[in-house]
């Protein structure tokens, strides 16, 4: 474990050296290039802070904030250590900037090269107030979220152990409920002509004078309609005479001679001719045939 500390400690402190050196190399030009638009010689030194310690600024938010706010710091990164590399790149192609006898203001031959130039230098420093004041207030402003500690996390995995490992036990199976049923008496079906009617003949109740009086068993009442007893009036009797089945063909053929196939059924025939189903299936059965007969 200490090992592995004192792995990370040189690693971070050979980090901080090799920064302090590339610093100290970039230093030299932007300093240069701060006296060439006009800086004295105090603004000058600054310089190189202004520009270079914006990129160490930006890179510290970039490991502290998440979300939006790293993706703002890390684009002021990389626009700074873009303007860096440029302003060390012309530094490197002008010569008279090393030993500061270029003209004021005066860093391309080119006048639109010379004017983005001038621009690019002169509004750095601004842009490290602005960009530097929103980094430091975002960084401030950021709440990490909570790291749990070696002890709770044992909490937390014990408590989960524990629940699955409940979950895990098998389910008591309530006992099944027996519900109290209570046999009724069954009821007893008793015959109606049996309860109504006497099996014995009533005696006749005795009084003065004794005369004797027969009880006969009454039939209960039916709904049955009762059959016609005794004779039947002419009136009620039909008046058509009974046909022949012969006849009963004639008058059946006449009266589908313009029938269909399809309509020619017993039902069809009764209600025509007013007869009994067993005739009107009889008659049908023999129309049917005569008109096969008559199309073969």
């Amino acid at each position: 474990m200490n090992l592995h500390r004192k792995g990370r400690a040189a690693l971070v402190l050979a980090l901080v050296a090799v920064v302090g050196m590339a610093f100290r190399v970039s230093w030299n030009a932007l300093r240069d290039i701060a006296g060439a638009v006009g800086a004295d010689d105090t603004a000058a030194t600054l310089y190189p802070f202004v520009v270079d310690g914006l990129m160490a600024l930006a890179l510290i938010a970039t490991l502290v904030l998440a979300g939006r706010d790293r993706t703002f710091a890390l684009r002021v990164l990389g626009t700074y250590t873009i303007a860096s590399l440029v302003l060390n790149y012309v530094h490197g192609l002008v010569p008279e900037l090393h030993g500061r006898t270029v003209d004021w203001g005066r860093l391309a031959e080119w006048d639109p090269a010379n004017w983005a130039l001038v621009l690019l230098a002169t509004s750095l420093p601004v842009g490290s107030i602005y960009f530097g004041s929103d980094l430091v207030a975002k960084v401030l402003h950021h709440r990490p979220a909570p790291i749990a500690t070696p002890i709770e996390n044992e909490e937390e995995s014990t408590k989960t152990e524990r629940n699955r490992s409940m979950a895990d036990l098998p389910v008591s199976t309530p006992a099944p409920i027996t519900p109290n049923v209570k046999e009724l008496p069954r009821p007893v079906v008793v015959d109606f002509m049996e309860s109504t009617l006497p099996t014995k003949p009533v005696k006749a109740i005795e009084s003065t004078p004794p005369t004797s009086i027969e009880v006969r068993p009454v039939a209960a009442e039916t709904t049955r309609p009762r059959g016609v007893t005794g004779r039947v009036p002419d009136a009620a009797k039909p008046t058509r005479p009974k046909r022949t089945f012969d006849e009963l063909v004639t008058e059946t053929r006449a009266a589908t001679a313009d029938w269909p196939d399809a309509d020619l059924t017993a039902e069809g025939i009764r209600r025509t001719v007013h007869t009994s189903p067993a005739r009107a299936r009889t008659l049908r059965d023999t129309l049917r045939a005569e008109r096969a007969a008559a199309v073969a």
